[in-house]
């Protein structure tokens, strides 16, 4: 991304502060946006705030720019300054009489998202400045010692400006290596979304384009749709129907490659976006009509309506179209989000307190297939596969798609490596090759996305949940630490969530739906209002944030927070160097033997520890101690939640201490 104007210091002081306002419209309407008059007067005096504070002689060789485009966040930052040893990040509140703290978390959150994504940012100091032009004098204190993360904003107001800045320039002091200017313009700026954030970008027609960009440095993901492109192409010009299957592992974008077919490149072709994934179709669809409509009124309603068309559940789309035999779907692509969580033939048509009589007549890949055949000339299933995280009864792996795919006249499918080389069998597409079955192995994605900074994070997730203790601690060893954190105290692991979120981002407590005893602990109350939890901010009290409820893997998966809260739950233990799974009965534990159910419960806590973008806190609670005596637990017991703690701790996983919450976490960054 590229700022609206790039003055030298030397250009800002020798321009009108009216031409600098006319360069800023000039980009403005190049850019189809309607320009304000109270937007023209705010730019005459960021030029005259600017040049009153830059005019000293440490500012001779720096460079401004202002209104830089930030397009994971959608907004701009006022300025941004390079000095010979800083990138200076300044959000300017004209007017402005006091320094709040949204506009303070807002100057934060631009100063973190350069950090992160911006290459240029990634070994110098980055700063952020709240300027309130009319506010308090704020002194400059503590001074700023970097380390290695852009510190808390600094306040100033319109006459303390230049001393803030001097004593920001003078407390970095002389780098070995001057910042080089023309190096920092040219260096990418690759910011990763959520999978908000990129739905939204990809919902906008004029965005999408950004959304391709923002991750151009994603091979895997830009490979793998374009073997998808690839694969609808051939299925459209050699007229056949095509099951395209895409697996990855957990945080890999598979959703985000789902979504990129719908409102992307591939919108064309009237894809729709199906998933039993209901929180995730509800928090999706509100996040889109927010984004698309913030101001009500009809706008928002054609947006939602927009947004349900292209986002359904794929059990109320099946129904219909299995009640409806004669009828066609408008959609000759759909993308099957989870398919491997799709329903076997008996889960498929049987009656429930919710839906009555089931309408479906065969599992959900066989209806499927069936309803998507009713195109005479072609059609595509993109079949979405989470490795490993199957965590439902009644889901039918991927060796029902395969079944079905070679009993469906017509049918072809295309799939990676990946696809027949599962451990379990249900987990397998095939037996070997097949006639049926191409093979790509674009469409596999192995690169971790949702991590931003430590994608070992991943491979450490699936040594811990293998048993594999000496291999966990080697990962975490070699990388330097993993980010995964371990408390067993329920505050400290809240003070820790709100002290790692800075800025705008979220952060949120998850737990195992079969973690049942988690509220005598102290953590007893279900998230109730998944689009508020996930889409609301603090202080509402419904917010993810607020830390008051907490999200299952049901609720969760699919959908990731910046910074998560782990409550480690009685339903799987480590005792005897194995996990031992358990499901709450009455008022007593019982253990579960079945193998697909132990699987599943290994699955919710992969969903549920793969969930953060940035940090994960583990909270590990105390349980009952037999010197309880008769007010001991055994639904609690302290023993073999402390055995947990031990097995965790031997993976490497990092302690958080227990510090005043000024102090908390300082270590951790």
């Amino acid at each position: 991304m590229r700022p609206w104007l790039t003055l030298t210091v030397p250009e800002l002081l020798a321009a009108p502060p009216e031409d600098i306002a006319a360069r800023l419209a000039f980009a403005q309407a190049a850019r189809h946006a309607t320009l304000e008059l109270t937007q023209r007067a705010a730019w005459i005096a960021t030029a005259r705030l600017l040049q009153l504070a830059l005019a000293m002689p440490e500012a001779s060789g720096w460079r401004v720019m202002l209104e830089y485009d930030l397009l994971r966040l959608e907004k701009r930052a006022d300025c941004v300054i390079l000095t010979d040893r800083a990138v200076l990040v300044l959000e300017i509140k004209d007017g402005a009489t006091a320094h709040t703290l949204a506009d303070l978390r807002q100057a934060e959150d631009y100063a973190l998202d350069l950090h992160d994504f911006h290459a240029g940012c990634r070994h110098v100091p980055v700063v952020p400045i709240l300027v309130a032009t009319r506010g308090a004098a704020i002194p400059f204190d503590p001074p700023l010692i970097w380390q290695g993360v852009p510190p808390h904003p600094f306040r100033a107001n319109g006459r303390s400006l230049a001393t803030t800045l001097q004593a920001i320039h003078a407390s970095i002091g002389v780098p070995a290596t001057a910042l080089d200017h023309a190096g920092w313009l040219s260096a990418p700026y690759r910011p990763v979304p959520n999978v908000l954030e990129a739905a939204a970008m990809l919902f906008d027609r004029h965005r999408s384009a950004e959304m391709v960009s923002a991750r151009a440095d994603a091979a895997n993901l830009t490979r793998t749709t374009e073997a998808v492109r690839r694969a609808i192409e051939a299925a459209r010009t050699q007229g056949k129907h095509l099951a395209v299957f895409v697996t990855g592992i957990p945080g890999a974008g598979k959703t985000l490659c789902g979504l990129n077919i719908v409102f992307g490149a591939l919108r064309g072709d009237g894809a729709a976006f199906l998933t039993g994934n209901t929180p995730l179709v509800e928090v999706l669809r509100e996040s889109l009509v927010r984004q698309a409509a913030p101001d009500g009124g009809r706008p928002r309603m054609q947006a939602r309506a927009q947004a349900v068309t292209a986002l359904q559940n794929v059990h109320r789309f099946l129904e219909h179209y299995v009640e409806r035999s004669a009828e066609k779907p408008p959609e000759r692509v759909i993308v099957f989000d989870e398919a491997q969580r799709a329903w076997d033939r008996a889960q498929a048509t049987k009656p429930s307190q919710r839906r009555g009589a089931s309408k479906l007549r065969d599992s959900e890949p066989a209806d499927t297939l069936e309803i998507m055949a009713r195109h005479a000339d072609w059609s595509v299933i993109v079949a979405l596969i989470g490795n490993g995280q199957e965590i439902n009864t009644g889901e039918a792996g991927l060796a029902e798609w395969g079944r079905v795919v070679a009993q469906s006249p017509g049918w072809q499918a295309v799939a990676p490596s990946r696809a027949l080389s599962a451990p379990l069998p249900s987990q397998r597409l095939a037996e070997g090759p097949q006639p049926w079955l191409g093979i790509d192995d674009d469409l596999d994605l192995t690169i971790p996305m949702r991590s931003v900074r430590d994608p070992q994070g991943a491979p450490w997730v699936d040594a811990v949940l293998a048993g594999h203790a000496g291999e966990a601690a080697r990962i975490a060893r070699d990388a330097g630490g993993v980010p995964y954190f371990m408390t067993r105290d329920l505050g400290a692991m809240r003070a820790a969530l709100r002290h790692l979120s800075r800025g705008m981002r979220r952060a949120g407590i998850v737990a195992s739906s079969g973690a049942r005893r988690l509220r005598a602990e102290g953590l007893g109350v279900q998230a109730a209002d998944i689009p508020h939890w996930f889409l609301d901010r603090w202080p509402d009290i419904r917010a993810s944030d607020a830390l008051e409820t907490y999200a299952t893997e049901y609720d969760c998966q699919g959908l990731e927070l910046d910074q998560v809260g782990l409550a480690w739950g009685g339903d799987m233990l480590r005792l005897g160097g194995v996990w031992r799974m358990r499901s709450l009965s009455g008022s007593r534990w019982n253990t579960v033997k079945n193998d697909t159910e132990r699987a599943f419960i290994l699955n919710t806590y992969r969903v549920l520890l793969t969930r953060a973008r940035y940090e994960t806190v583990i909270w590990v609670p105390p349980g009952s101690p037999a010197a309880d005596g008769p007010w001991h637990d055994p639904t609690r017991n302290a023993e073999e939640m402390d055995s947990v703690a031990s097995y965790l701790t031997a993976c490497g996983v990092r302690a958080l201490e227990v510090r005043p919450a000024a102090a908390a976490l300082a270590t951790l960054l």
